[in-house]
């Protein structure tokens, strides 16, 4: 089983980012802020990867006047951000499937954070020109993923410190540490250059660095 389709492991979500991904709140609404200095006051926002609903609830509070298109493959996930969004799912469309699942558009600007990582090259190309396909031109993407360099040795050493940083938190140690060694032996993560030259590939321009923390990598690019 996914473990965004166990029901167990998805009830405690939300605590798990917080205690894996430096800064996690602050990161969240620098996103925001990215997607507001090109979308209006009454924009429409495209979230992929919506399951939780973390993101969706700070945009949410954050700018009033925004609705949302979130997407997710896991059903588990849809309700979880049901539950986390509570009145503020009245401005919010939840769409369970790939992002083919998600509306045409087009939208103000869009989000997808700690999705990518995930996914192989192809899916990961592929998924960034959909999106692309569904922003109006100049339109915002935020993303936010683990990027890291590639060489063995590096990587482990960049996997260690994300490690003591989940065990810092309150993560058992030697949880911390398993992980870190199945993403270095799975984690289909790319480089920061790699990264950056996929979403000029799928269609995206000036792309900016606004998030770096030990493993993980956040950009801002328009379409």
């Amino acid at each position: 089983m996914n473990v965004f389709d166990d029901p167990d492991a998805v009830a405690s979500y939300a605590e798990r980012p917080k205690r894996q991904v430096p800064g996690f709140s602050d990161m969240q609404r620098m996103a925001m802020l990215l997607l507001a200095e090109r979308a209006a006051d009454e924009a429409r926002i495209l979230v992929v990867g919506a399951g939780g609903g973390l993101e969706l609830k700070v945009f949410a509070e954050g700018r009033p006047g925004w609705r949302f298109d979130g997407v997710d493959p896991s059903a588990e996930m849809l309700k979880l951000a049901r539950l986390t969004l509570g009145p503020l799912i009245e401005r919010v469309t939840l769409h369970e499937g790939e992002v083919d699942a998600a509306p045409d558009g087009p939208f103000d600007g869009a989000s997808c954070l700690l999705v990518l990582h995930f996914l192989p090259e192809d899916a990961r190309l592929r998924l960034l020109r959909e999106i692309r396909r569904r922003l109006k031109p100049g339109a915002p993407l935020v993303v936010v993923h683990h990027s890291f360099p590639r060489p063995k040795a590096e990587a482990e050493l960049w996997l260690s410190r994300y490690a003591a940083f989940a065990a810092s938190s309150g993560t058992d140690p030697a949880q911390a540490a398993n992980a870190a060694q199945t993403m270095a032996e799975r984690l289909p993560a790319l480089s920061p250059e790699q990264d950056e030259a996929m979403l000029r590939e799928a269609g995206f321009s000036n792309v900016g660095l606004f998030y770096a923390a030990f493993t993980f990598r956040g950009w801002v690019a328009y379409a």
